[in-house]
């Protein structure tokens, strides 16, 4: 018999920051009022599925305002490795400030973007592989089941990496806009990418 489980990664909903920094691991709420959005959403996802976040308030922010329109959710798994990249000493800052303050790792850093990590941070490779992980093991433990994953850009970049067996570099072209939606299944350990960044509405 063949075992199929069916990941729907939402990207959380946006983050109001005029000035465009890098987010990262820091822990910013979420802008959560376009409630047709969160509708339009509820219709596309499934019910009865597990329910897994990384942790942030901007997956539990939205986590809550898909309750608020109807759509029934039982209490999240929250899973740390599908938080977001690690940029280290540079969260907090914009690109464009590190660029004119010339920071001395900048250069090396878009040399290679996948593999080599912001100072006191991680690699995007390195994401890849602990997400990969946490995937497995949740895949293993959800037979014919739906997973919705609330999570952040980051991290669905690396679930496409695994699913279409990309190299990191490459995966770091997708766009993942807020509140997009990427449907990704896993069948006895094969992928098939069945939508990528689908928008609400």
């Amino acid at each position: 018999m063949k075992h199929s489980t069916r990941w729907w990664w939402l990207r959380h909903a946006p983050v109001p920051d005029p000035e465009g920094r890098i987010h990262g691991r820091l822990d910013l709420p979420c802008d959560t009022s376009e409630t047709e959005d969160f509708a339009a959403l509820a219709r596309l996802l499934p019910r009865g599925a597990v329910l897994v976040e990384s942790g942030l308030i901007r997956c539990m922010q939205t986590t809550e305002a898909l309750s608020n329109v109807g759509l029934p959710l039982p209490p999240p798994i929250i899973v740390p490795a599908f938080v977001e990249q690690d940029f280290g000493h540079w969260q907090g800052q914009s690109w464009s400030r590190l660029q004119t303050a010339k920071d001395p790792d900048l250069a090396a850093f878009w040399q290679a973007p996948a593999t080599t990590p912001p100072p006191g941070g991680e690699s995007f490779s390195d994401m890849v592989e602990r997400v990969k992980a946490a995937i497995d093991v949740l895949t293993e433990e959800n037979p014919n089941r739906d997973i919705i994953a609330i999570a952040h850009a980051g991290t669905i970049r690396a679930a496409l990496a695994i699913a279409l067996d990309l190299p990191p570099e490459t995966a770091l072209r997708f766009a993942v806009a807020p509140l997009s939606l990427t449907r990704l299944e896993v069948m006895d350990g094969a992928w098939a990418v069945n939508g990528v960044n689908l928008l609400p509405g």
